[in-house]
Protein backbone atom coordinates (compact mmCIF):
# COMPACT_ATOMS: atom_id res chain seq x y z
CA UNK A 1 0.00 0.00 0.00
CA UNK A 2 1.32 3.43 -0.89
CA UNK A 3 0.13 7.00 -1.22
CA UNK A 4 1.56 9.50 -3.70
CA UNK A 5 0.84 13.13 -2.87
CA UNK A 6 0.38 15.91 -5.40
CA UNK A 7 -0.04 19.63 -5.22
CA UNK A 8 -3.68 19.25 -6.09
CA UNK A 9 -5.87 20.40 -3.25
CA UNK A 10 -9.49 19.63 -2.56
CA UNK A 11 -11.66 22.06 -0.65
CA UNK A 12 -13.51 20.60 2.27
CA UNK A 13 -16.88 21.97 3.14
CA UNK A 14 -16.87 24.62 5.84
CA UNK A 15 -17.65 23.39 9.28
CA UNK A 16 -21.03 25.06 9.33
CA UNK A 17 -21.70 23.99 12.85
CA UNK A 18 -25.13 22.54 13.20
CA UNK A 19 -26.87 20.39 15.74
CA UNK A 20 -29.72 18.08 16.42
CA UNK A 21 -30.32 15.13 18.67
CA UNK A 22 -28.48 11.84 18.67
CA UNK A 23 -29.96 8.44 19.26
CA UNK A 24 -28.35 5.62 21.19
CA UNK A 25 -27.33 2.20 19.95
CA UNK A 26 -30.90 1.13 19.29
CA UNK A 27 -32.70 4.44 19.17
CA UNK A 28 -33.57 7.00 16.57
CA UNK A 29 -32.69 10.64 16.91
CA UNK A 30 -34.88 13.64 17.23
CA UNK A 31 -34.66 16.23 14.48
CA UNK A 32 -36.26 19.36 15.82
CA UNK A 33 -33.17 21.14 17.18
CA UNK A 34 -32.21 24.35 15.43
CA UNK A 35 -28.74 24.65 13.99
CA UNK A 36 -26.63 27.36 15.65
CA UNK A 37 -24.83 29.89 13.53
CA UNK A 38 -21.25 29.19 12.56
CA UNK A 39 -18.73 30.74 14.90
CA UNK A 40 -15.36 32.35 14.31
CA UNK A 41 -13.81 29.13 15.59
CA UNK A 42 -15.20 27.20 12.65
CA UNK A 43 -12.40 26.52 10.19
CA UNK A 44 -12.17 25.71 6.53
CA UNK A 45 -9.02 24.07 5.26
CA UNK A 46 -7.91 21.90 2.38
CA UNK A 47 -6.62 18.36 2.43
CA UNK A 48 -3.91 17.33 -0.06
CA UNK A 49 -5.41 14.67 -2.30
CA UNK A 50 -3.02 11.83 -3.11
CA UNK A 51 -2.45 11.46 -6.83
CA UNK A 52 -2.59 7.90 -8.15
CA UNK A 53 -3.01 6.45 -4.67
CA UNK A 54 -2.70 2.67 -4.64
CA UNK A 55 -4.10 0.30 -2.03
CA UNK A 56 -3.12 -3.02 -3.48
CA UNK A 57 -5.31 -5.95 -2.57
CA UNK A 58 -8.31 -3.94 -1.35
CA UNK A 59 -11.59 -4.93 -3.04
CA UNK A 60 -13.34 -1.83 -1.70
CA UNK A 61 -10.65 0.50 -3.03
CA UNK A 62 -10.68 -1.22 -6.42
CA UNK A 63 -14.47 -0.87 -6.65
CA UNK A 64 -14.35 2.79 -5.59
CA UNK A 65 -11.74 3.61 -8.24
CA UNK A 66 -13.83 1.86 -10.89
CA UNK A 67 -16.98 3.79 -10.02
CA UNK A 68 -15.11 7.06 -9.50
CA UNK A 69 -16.67 7.60 -6.09
CA UNK A 70 -16.00 6.55 -2.53
CA UNK A 71 -19.10 5.53 -0.57
CA UNK A 72 -18.79 6.43 3.12
CA UNK A 73 -21.25 5.58 5.86
CA UNK A 74 -21.79 8.25 8.52
CA UNK A 75 -24.26 9.61 11.02
CA UNK A 76 -26.43 12.50 9.89
CA UNK A 77 -28.04 13.58 13.16
CA UNK A 78 -25.24 14.05 15.70
CA UNK A 79 -24.23 17.59 16.70
CA UNK A 80 -20.66 18.48 15.76
CA UNK A 81 -19.94 14.82 14.89
CA UNK A 82 -21.92 13.79 11.83
CA UNK A 83 -24.72 16.06 10.68
CA UNK A 84 -26.55 16.64 7.41
CA UNK A 85 -28.20 20.00 6.88
CA UNK A 86 -31.60 19.18 5.42
CA UNK A 87 -31.74 22.41 3.42
CA UNK A 88 -28.30 22.28 1.80
CA UNK A 89 -27.59 18.53 2.15
CA UNK A 90 -24.08 19.44 3.30
CA UNK A 91 -22.38 17.28 5.92
CA UNK A 92 -20.32 18.63 8.80
CA UNK A 93 -18.69 17.56 12.05
CA UNK A 94 -15.74 15.71 13.53
CA UNK A 95 -16.52 12.32 11.99
CA UNK A 96 -17.26 13.87 8.60
CA UNK A 97 -13.89 15.63 8.59
CA UNK A 98 -12.03 12.48 9.67
CA UNK A 99 -13.73 10.54 6.87
CA UNK A 100 -12.93 13.25 4.31
CA UNK A 101 -9.31 13.45 5.45
CA UNK A 102 -8.90 9.70 4.95
CA UNK A 103 -10.63 9.92 1.56
CA UNK A 104 -8.07 12.49 0.42
CA UNK A 105 -5.23 10.12 1.27
CA UNK A 106 -7.01 7.45 -0.76
CA UNK A 107 -7.08 9.84 -3.71
CA UNK A 108 -10.69 11.06 -3.57
CA UNK A 109 -11.82 14.69 -3.52
CA UNK A 110 -14.89 15.78 -1.51
CA UNK A 111 -17.05 15.80 -4.65
CA UNK A 112 -16.09 12.17 -5.19
CA UNK A 113 -17.64 11.13 -1.88
CA UNK A 114 -21.14 9.69 -1.65
CA UNK A 115 -22.49 9.73 1.91
CA UNK A 116 -24.91 7.15 3.27
CA UNK A 117 -26.54 7.05 6.68
CA UNK A 118 -27.79 3.98 8.52
CA UNK A 119 -29.40 3.24 11.85
CA UNK A 120 -26.87 1.95 14.35
CA UNK A 121 -28.15 -1.62 14.18
CA UNK A 122 -27.72 -1.67 10.38
CA UNK A 123 -24.04 -0.80 10.28
CA UNK A 124 -22.54 -4.29 10.29
CA UNK A 125 -24.87 -5.41 7.51
CA UNK A 126 -24.12 -2.34 5.39
CA UNK A 127 -20.37 -2.91 5.71
CA UNK A 128 -20.49 -6.68 5.17
CA UNK A 129 -22.70 -6.33 2.10
CA UNK A 130 -20.48 -3.68 0.52
CA UNK A 131 -23.07 -0.90 0.71
CA UNK A 132 -20.27 1.37 1.96
CA UNK A 133 -16.51 1.32 1.48
CA UNK A 134 -15.98 2.35 5.09
CA UNK A 135 -18.02 3.73 7.97
CA UNK A 136 -17.19 6.63 10.31
CA UNK A 137 -19.84 7.46 12.88
CA UNK A 138 -19.30 7.11 16.65
CA UNK A 139 -18.74 3.41 15.99
CA UNK A 140 -17.40 1.74 19.13
CA UNK A 141 -15.01 -1.16 18.70
CA UNK A 142 -16.17 -4.21 20.64
CA UNK A 143 -15.78 -7.99 20.50
CA UNK A 144 -19.29 -8.63 19.19
CA UNK A 145 -18.84 -6.31 16.23
CA UNK A 146 -15.34 -7.58 15.47
CA UNK A 147 -16.87 -10.96 14.63
CA UNK A 148 -18.68 -9.31 11.71
CA UNK A 149 -16.55 -6.35 10.55
CA UNK A 150 -12.99 -5.05 10.72
CA UNK A 151 -11.94 -1.77 12.32
CA UNK A 152 -9.25 0.77 11.53
CA UNK A 153 -8.25 3.03 14.38
CA UNK A 154 -9.19 3.79 17.03
CA UNK A 155 -9.36 7.47 16.14
CA UNK A 156 -11.12 8.68 19.29
CA UNK A 157 -11.46 7.60 22.91
CA UNK A 158 -14.93 8.32 24.22
CA UNK A 159 -16.67 7.41 27.45
CA UNK A 160 -19.97 7.86 29.23
CA UNK A 161 -20.09 11.30 30.80
CA UNK A 162 -22.59 13.84 32.09
CA UNK A 163 -24.08 16.97 30.54
CA UNK A 164 -25.22 19.51 33.13
CA UNK A 165 -26.26 23.13 33.35
CA UNK A 166 -23.42 25.62 33.26
CA UNK A 167 -23.98 26.74 36.85
CA UNK A 168 -24.18 23.19 38.24
CA UNK A 169 -21.73 22.76 41.11
CA UNK A 170 -22.97 19.63 42.90
CA UNK A 171 -22.47 17.11 40.08
CA UNK A 172 -18.76 16.48 39.61
CA UNK A 173 -18.75 12.89 38.39
CA UNK A 174 -20.30 9.46 38.80
CA UNK A 175 -19.98 9.48 42.58
CA UNK A 176 -22.16 12.57 42.94
CA UNK A 177 -25.32 11.23 41.32
CA UNK A 178 -27.11 9.78 44.34
CA UNK A 179 -30.68 11.05 44.26
CA UNK A 180 -30.07 13.10 41.10
CA UNK A 181 -32.42 12.84 38.11
CA UNK A 182 -30.36 11.66 35.14
CA UNK A 183 -31.81 11.29 31.65
CA UNK A 184 -30.85 8.92 28.86
CA UNK A 185 -32.77 7.35 25.99
CA UNK A 186 -34.76 4.15 25.86
CA UNK A 187 -32.88 1.08 24.68
CA UNK A 188 -29.45 2.73 24.82
CA UNK A 189 -26.24 1.41 26.35
CA UNK A 190 -25.81 4.58 28.48
CA UNK A 191 -29.28 4.01 29.95
CA UNK A 192 -28.33 0.47 30.96
CA UNK A 193 -25.15 1.80 32.56
CA UNK A 194 -26.73 4.61 34.58
CA UNK A 195 -29.43 2.26 35.90
CA UNK A 196 -26.82 0.30 37.85
CA UNK A 197 -27.40 0.59 41.63
CA UNK A 198 -23.86 1.86 42.22
CA UNK A 199 -24.77 5.28 40.80
CA UNK A 200 -27.86 5.83 42.94
CA UNK A 201 -29.43 7.99 40.23
CA UNK A 202 -33.13 8.59 39.65
CA UNK A 203 -33.22 7.59 35.99
CA UNK A 204 -35.48 9.30 33.45
CA UNK A 205 -36.08 7.50 30.13
CA UNK A 206 -37.01 9.58 27.08
CA UNK A 207 -37.18 8.94 23.34
CA UNK A 208 -34.24 11.07 22.22
CA UNK A 209 -31.48 13.28 23.58
CA UNK A 210 -33.11 16.48 22.34
CA UNK A 211 -35.91 15.89 24.82
CA UNK A 212 -33.40 15.10 27.57
CA UNK A 213 -31.59 18.39 26.94
CA UNK A 214 -34.86 20.32 26.92
CA UNK A 215 -35.71 18.81 30.31
CA UNK A 216 -32.24 19.73 31.57
CA UNK A 217 -32.51 23.35 30.48
CA UNK A 218 -35.99 23.57 32.00
CA UNK A 219 -34.62 22.38 35.35
CA UNK A 220 -36.72 19.22 35.43
CA UNK A 221 -33.71 16.91 35.52
CA UNK A 222 -30.16 17.30 36.79
CA UNK A 223 -28.04 15.67 34.06
CA UNK A 224 -28.00 13.86 30.72
CA UNK A 225 -25.72 10.89 30.11
CA UNK A 226 -24.32 9.29 26.94
CA UNK A 227 -20.91 9.20 25.21
CA UNK A 228 -18.93 12.34 25.98
CA UNK A 229 -18.39 12.98 22.26
CA UNK A 230 -22.14 13.40 21.78
CA UNK A 231 -22.51 15.50 24.92
CA UNK A 232 -19.70 17.78 23.73
CA UNK A 233 -21.78 18.49 20.66
CA UNK A 234 -24.71 19.65 22.76
CA UNK A 235 -22.40 21.75 24.94
CA UNK A 236 -20.88 23.36 21.83
CA UNK A 237 -24.39 24.09 20.60
CA UNK A 238 -25.26 26.06 23.75
CA UNK A 239 -22.00 26.82 25.62
CA UNK A 240 -23.44 29.60 27.77
CA UNK A 241 -25.95 27.27 29.40
CA UNK A 242 -24.45 23.76 29.18
CA UNK A 243 -21.22 22.00 30.03
CA UNK A 244 -19.80 18.49 30.09
CA UNK A 245 -18.55 17.39 33.51
CA UNK A 246 -15.45 15.86 31.91
CA UNK A 247 -15.07 12.76 34.08
CA UNK A 248 -15.86 9.77 31.82
CA UNK A 249 -16.77 6.60 33.68
CA UNK A 250 -16.71 4.06 30.82
CA UNK A 251 -14.38 3.61 27.83
CA UNK A 252 -15.49 3.55 24.20
CA UNK A 253 -12.92 3.40 21.38
CA UNK A 254 -14.29 4.71 18.08
CA UNK A 255 -13.11 2.90 14.98
CA UNK A 256 -13.62 3.13 11.22
CA UNK A 257 -15.59 0.11 10.08
CA UNK A 258 -14.42 -1.83 7.01
CA UNK A 259 -15.09 -5.26 5.53
CA UNK A 260 -13.61 -7.86 7.85
CA UNK A 261 -11.46 -9.38 5.08
CA UNK A 262 -10.18 -6.06 3.67
CA UNK A 263 -6.91 -5.86 5.56
CA UNK A 264 -5.33 -3.65 2.89
CA UNK A 265 -7.91 -0.89 3.28
CA UNK A 266 -7.70 -1.15 7.05
CA UNK A 267 -3.92 -0.67 6.89
CA UNK A 268 -4.28 2.31 4.55
CA UNK A 269 -6.74 4.04 6.86
CA UNK A 270 -4.52 3.37 9.87
CA UNK A 271 -1.61 4.94 8.00
CA UNK A 272 -3.72 8.01 7.25
CA UNK A 273 -4.85 8.40 10.86
CA UNK A 274 -1.32 8.02 12.22
CA UNK A 275 0.09 10.52 9.73
CA UNK A 276 -2.46 13.22 10.49
CA UNK A 277 -2.19 12.91 14.24
CA UNK A 278 1.54 13.57 13.80
CA UNK A 279 1.18 16.48 11.35
CA UNK A 280 -1.46 18.30 13.44
CA UNK A 281 -4.39 17.95 11.03
CA UNK A 282 -6.30 15.75 13.46
CA UNK A 283 -5.95 18.35 16.20
CA UNK A 284 -7.25 21.10 13.89
CA UNK A 285 -10.28 18.98 13.09
CA UNK A 286 -10.98 18.34 16.76
CA UNK A 287 -10.57 21.98 17.82
CA UNK A 288 -12.97 23.17 15.12
CA UNK A 289 -15.68 20.65 15.98
CA UNK A 290 -15.86 18.86 19.32
CA UNK A 291 -13.31 21.24 20.81
CA UNK A 292 -15.85 24.07 20.62
CA UNK A 293 -17.47 22.56 23.70
CA UNK A 294 -14.49 23.77 25.73
CA UNK A 295 -13.09 20.27 26.11
CA UNK A 296 -9.32 20.18 25.78
CA UNK A 297 -7.71 18.20 22.96
CA UNK A 298 -6.07 14.92 23.85
CA UNK A 299 -4.15 12.74 21.42
CA UNK A 300 -6.10 9.63 20.36
CA UNK A 301 -4.90 6.11 21.17
CA UNK A 302 -2.40 4.52 18.84
CA UNK A 303 -3.99 2.59 15.98
CA UNK A 304 -4.24 -1.17 16.29
CA UNK A 305 -5.17 -4.11 14.08
CA UNK A 306 -8.78 -5.04 14.75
Amino acid sequence: MKFRKSAAMAAVSALALTATACGGENSSAGNDAKAPAATESAKTWKYPVAKDAQVEGSPAFKAAKARGKLIIGAKSDQPYLGFEDQATKKRSGFDIEIATMVAADLGFTPDQIQWKSFNSDQRETAIAQGQVDYYVGTYSINSKRKKKVGFAGPYYKAGADLLVRKDEADITGKTSLTGKKVCSIKGSTPLQEIQKPEYGARVVELGNYTDCVKQLLAGRIDAVTTDDSILKGFAAQDPTRLKVVGEPFTTELYGIGVDKQDKALRAAINESLTKHVKDGTYKKIYNSTLGLSGSMYTEPPAVNNY
